[in-house]
Parts: structure tokens; C-alpha cells; sequence
């Protein structure tokens, strides 16, 4: 448990250096871009990592919390869906559509949608750790994007949501049918 919950520490205090500490940012990405790039790069992977193996030595001996809802993982398989479409749809070199224009921030409402998901297919303390922390993490971060003020990105035509919606259903596919099952060692089907 204890490695995981380094892990999302670690992970989430540099992905939350912009809400909390946004003129230290803007002078590192000043100063030198590509030293606070490598830096992020290098702790975000040490914190993916960590919450990884984390995962690994906590998820077998985790205490259920609760009964998830029978109907949960029927609502995951959709909630899944369309976090994958909001993930692509986030890309900063795909042209802007009408999802990225409506949403703003794809990413933070793909994470939220990924993290209900599996909070309601999985009631086990460690899902409940991981997934509920990366809930509030995107969630906090939302409420901070929009005090920001941010406008909205300017539609540039419908190739943006066709990209999302194509390349995001393929993913999720790929992921549902194959790669769920062979990297966390549980299939969503069944």
C-alpha cells in the first residue's frame, strides 16, 4: 500500500505544480524548456511506475470496501468508451473540434470518466485508492482550469472529432479486448 501511495504522491505534486505554484512553472518553462520537460517526464515516470508496482503488491491482499453495483461494470464498459474518445480528442496537435471546444480540458473529464468507471466495477481499497484519487486529482484540476479563465479552443472543422471518435473507439477496443487483460491481468468482458 505504501508504494502506491508514494506513487500517486509523487505523480500528483508535479501534475499539480500549475495549480499550486504557477509563476515557479512559467519561470522553469522560461528559463529552460527542455530541463522542466525532462523533469516532468522523469518524475511523472517515477511516479507512474511506483503506483504501478504499487498496485501490484497492494491489489491482492486489498480489503473490499464496498459491493460494487451489479449494473457497474456494464456503466464502466460505457464510461471507458468515452474517456479514450476525450483522451485523443485532448491531443495538442490534432486540429480543435467540436468536442475539444465544447470540453475545453478532454484530458481532466477523460481521467474523471476513467476513474467513476472503475470506482464502480471495483470495490476494493486499493481501487478505491487509485481511482479515487485520480477522481478528486482531476477534479481539482478542472475547478483550477477554469478559474484560469482559459478560452476555449477555436473549432477548426470536424476532422478533430472524427480523429477522436475513430482512433479513441480503436484504442478502447484494443484495450478492452487484449491489452486490459494482458497488462492488469483481468479482462473487462468477463
Amino acid at each position: 500500500m505504501w508504494v502506491m501511495i508514494a506513487g500517486l504522491v509523487i505523480f500528483f505534486a508535479i501534475h499539480s505544480v500549475r495549480m499550486v505554484a504557477p509563476g515557479f512553472r512559467t519561470a522553469q518553462i522560461g528559463a529552460q524548456p527542455g530541463r522542466w520537460k525532462g523533469l516532468y517526464a522523469l518524475v511523472s515516470l517515477l511516479g507512474f511506475a511506483l503506483i504501478i508496482w504499487g498496485w501490484v503488491l497492494f491489489r491482492p491482499v486489498a480489503e473490499p470496501v464496498y459491493d460494487p453495483p451489479i449494473w457497474g461494470r456494464h456503466a464502466a464498459m460505457a464510461l471507458v468508451w468515452v474517456a479514450f474518445i476525450m483522451v485523443v480528442a485532448s491531443n495538442i496537435n490534432m486540429p480543435a473540434g467540436r468536442i475539444k471546444h465544447w470540453v475545453k480540458h478532454p484530458l481532466l473529464l477523460g481521467v474523471g470518466l476513467w476513474s467513476i468507471a472503475h470506482l464502480l466495477a471495483n470495490g476494493d481499497m486499493a481501487s478505491v485508492m487509485l481511482f479515487g484519487s485520480f477522481l478528486v486529482y482531476g477534479t481539482v484540476n478542472g475547478v483550477s482550469a477554469m478559474g484560469r479563465g482559459d478560452p476555449a479552443p477555436v473549432v477548426t472543422g470536424p476532422r478533430g472529432d472524427v480523429v477522436a471518435l475513430v482512433a479513441g473507439t480503436v484504442l478502447y477496443a484494443i484495450f478492452v479486448l487484449w491489452l486490459h487483460g494482458l497488462l492488469f491481468g483481468v479482462s473487462p468482458l468477463g
